[in-house]
């Protein structure tokens, strides 16, 4: 395996295949047989226990003792009373793009008649109960709240539940609120996922779970998974920015910044066709990252995962970029318009040198639960149908049922399934009676 330094300018022609795997390689998301044996545990106790497993861990692992799990309206109401006007102003803004931005993807009822007498339905219905787990630490994540708390609403879910490890920032209190979230419980880790899956005397079992979180939580997602459905298991946060030196060096290099600041296993990749550009990018990131409240985690990101590569062209960036399926992709060049059709391959994509990232992070619209771990090859972002199920409808009349009713027996017999076959038969000999 080669290892790569953040500070070497990698020309993208010059390495083997061997090498571009490894530069663009992603950590693992499966839990290691440790991490699973403590969840399973967990999830074990919770099951049987209920809410005195629930304590035990919070006390084991939050240090806090917990004697009421339900947040109530009036320490709601305190956390927002200690939140500052400009604050709450710029949530409600977030709030009102991102329901404008997901009010418009509420599916329609389709109706096709597939021939005479036989009407056949789509119809969508809300998942009654959903959870949503918010980590806590020391990045407060109340603009997940947020991405799934509005969608949940809009999509029709009669409950919403969320679970925060305790004791709950403010913003995630004041989030919550805004979403008309009433059930708000301070449960962190794998315990809450279990809670959650399986209900206990306090907290109610769901149908879906949402949220992001730790390697704890994501084994515990992907164990309960089957019991309750799971929206992804995520992986580190991920940005990809292709550039044509033209935009300030400064910007880009924040860019990569604004996703390496996550997590050090998080991945910041620049793809520009300017060897020029790529050294000042390089120069800006030393200077910057200096200044940066989290610096150590965004230097040991970019020096685990992170890249500057040269390619020849632009489209030859875009063809790079496709084969990375990055959950954020950042399109920072002249006349960005036309090189979307060559981007088949991403999370979310950002047009033009003035859509950065973070805007979409928080308050532009469109959700920032992303796929991640090149699973945009074949997932899309979270939105309102996340939250709702389809159900197909069927309605045949006498005649469709005459006409219809052959051709399954014929089908039928084929397969050797002959209750199918005779079903179908009884209609068609019943008819021919009348």
């Amino acid at each position: 395996m080669t290892n790569f330094n953040f500070s070497d300018i990698i020309e993208w022609d010059a390495l083997s295949e061997a090498e571009r795997t490894d530069i663009l390689r992603r950590p693992a998301v499966m839990a290691g047989d440790k991490i699973t044996a403590v969840v399973s545990g967990i999830l074990d106790e919770v099951e049987s226990r209920g809410d005195a497993a629930l304590r035990d861990f919070s006390a084991k692992f939050d240090r806090t003792e917990v004697k009421n799990f339900k947040v109530s309206k009036a320490e709601v109401d305190a956390a927002i009373s200690r939140l500052s006007p400009e604050f709450i102003k710029a949530l409600q803004t977030a709030a009102k793009n991102i329901e404008k931005f997901h009010s418009a993807e509420v599916l329609e009822t389709v109706t096709v008649e597939t021939m005479p007498g036989v009407v056949c339905q789509q119809v969508t219905r809300p998942i009654g109960a959903v959870g949503l787990y918010i980590p806590g630490g020391t990045a407060p994540l109340f603009s997940t709240v947020l991405m799934l708390g509005i969608p949940a609403k809009i999509a029709g879910c009669s409950r919403v539940i969320l679970c925060s490890p305790p004791p709950i920032a403010d913003p995630i209190l004041a989030a919550a609120r805004l979403c008309g979230i009433d059930e708000i419980y301070q449960v962190g880790g794998a315990q809450a996922i279990a809670a959650m899956a399986f209900g206990t005397e306090t907290i109610p079992s769901v149908s879906k779970i949402f949220g992001p979180g730790n390697a704890y939580v994501a084994a515990a997602k992907r164990y309960v998974f089957g019991t309750v459905g799971i929206d992804m298991i995520a992986g580190p946060s991920e940005i990809l920015v292709i550039c044509d030196g033209k935009t300030n060096p400064d910007w880009i290099a924040m860019d990569l910044f604004s996703q390496a600041e996550h997590d050090e296993l998080a991945q910041a990749i620049l793809l520009t066709d300017d060897a020029e550009f790529a050294d000042k990018v390089a120069e800006s990131i030393d200077r910057q990252i200096k200044g940066m409240s989290r610096k150590d985690i965004i230097s040991a990101s970019l020096n685990n995962r992170g890249a500057i590569i040269v390619t020849r062209s632009i489209e030859e960036a875009c063809k790079v970029a496709d084969t990375i399926a990055p959950e954020h992709l950042e399109l920072s060049v002249q006349d960005a318009d036309k090189y979307i059709d060559q981007i088949h391959h991403a999370g979310a994509l950002f047009v033009g040198p003035y859509t950065c990232e973070a805007l979409g992070d928080y308050c532009a619209g469109p959700n920032h639960v992303l796929p991640t771990s090149r699973t945009a090859r074949y997932s899309s972002p979270l939105g309102v149908w996340d939250f709702q199920k389809r159900m197909s409808v069927l309605k045949v009349s006498k005649h469709g049922a005459e006409k219809l009713g052959r051709i399954a027996d014929v089908l039928a017999r084929g397969e050797f399934l002959t209750a199918h076959a005779a079903s179908a038969m009884y209609r068609v000999h019943d008819l021919e009676k009348k």
